[in-house]
């Protein structure tokens, strides 16, 4: 069986490279994978990822790529280069855009000799319900009907998995396969603020459905011990395993 920390990635959302790199070390060897996410990378770049795979665990770089195939592909070759372990890019951009970038990703790794990084596409955001969903996008289809269909075009495309809320994951893996990664963000300790998410889950019911990694940020960022609260979603996690 994998160990708890290997399906635990920590997001560090953090204005600045001192503050992420402070709240990594805090954490430790607590998570698998270390979340750059859009505020770590417009402060600091991709000295962010170098940074912090000198530290240990993996990277996770969550740029949520949205573009024409061909900025895409140039995006997915320099994440590559930096040697970011997961890179999302938005399934809605589409299966051209997806195709692209799978194939930037292959031909940088293969020129590099280096590891390619695994696409996730990301399906629908977790702090959309179905209320946002109609009233904002015009999207009248439930929120596991919409991520279905997206994660098999991002799987026909390409992608070696999705992001997607624990809710979703098993209908996913049961169309997808269950090699077919599921990544969940939105997730929350039992009794936890869910803050600006809408569907959410607690470590242990998102590990039950199958979710292959699990992206929390606030419970344990704005902790004020992270590596206590590390240490709690972790028995969550334990107990999903069980």
């Amino acid at each position: 069986m994998a160990k708890a920390s290997e399906y635990l990635c920590v997001a560090l959302d953090r204005p600045s490279l001192e503050e992420a790199l402070g709240l990594a070390r805090q954490v430790g060897d607590r998570a698998g994978f270390l979340k750059v996410g859009l505020e770590l990378f417009s402060a600091a770049g991709p000295t962010a990822v170098r940074e912090l795979r000198a530290l240990g665990p993996k990277v996770f770089l969550d740029l949520k790529l949205h573009d024409i195939p061909n900025t895409v592909a140039g995006a997915v070759r320099r994440a590559t280069a930096l040697g970011a372990s997961l890179l999302t890019l938005h399934a809605s951009g589409g299966a051209g855009m997806i195709s692209a970038a799978r194939k930037a990703a292959e031909d940088a790794a293969a020129k590099l000799s280096v590891e390619r990084p695994r696409l996730l596409a990301v399906t629908v955001l977790t702090s959309l319900d179905a209320s946002a969903l109609s009233q904002t996008l015009g999207i009248e289809s439930p929120a596991q009907e919409l991520v279905l269909r997206l994660a098999k075009l991002a799987k026909d495309a390409g992608a070696d998995g999705v992001v997607c809320s624990a809710r979703e994951v098993a209908a996913v893996k049961k169309a997808c396969g269950a090699g077919f990664l599921a990544v969940t963000p939105g997730i929350r300790p039992a009794g936890g603020q869910a803050g600006d998410q809408k569907r959410v889950t607690t470590p242990a019911d998102a590990i039950r459905a199958g979710a292959d990694l699990l992206v929390v940020g606030r419970p344990v960022t704005a902790a004020p011990d992270p590596a206590a609260a590390a240490d709690g979603i972790l028995e969550s996690i334990e107990e999903g395993l069980a």
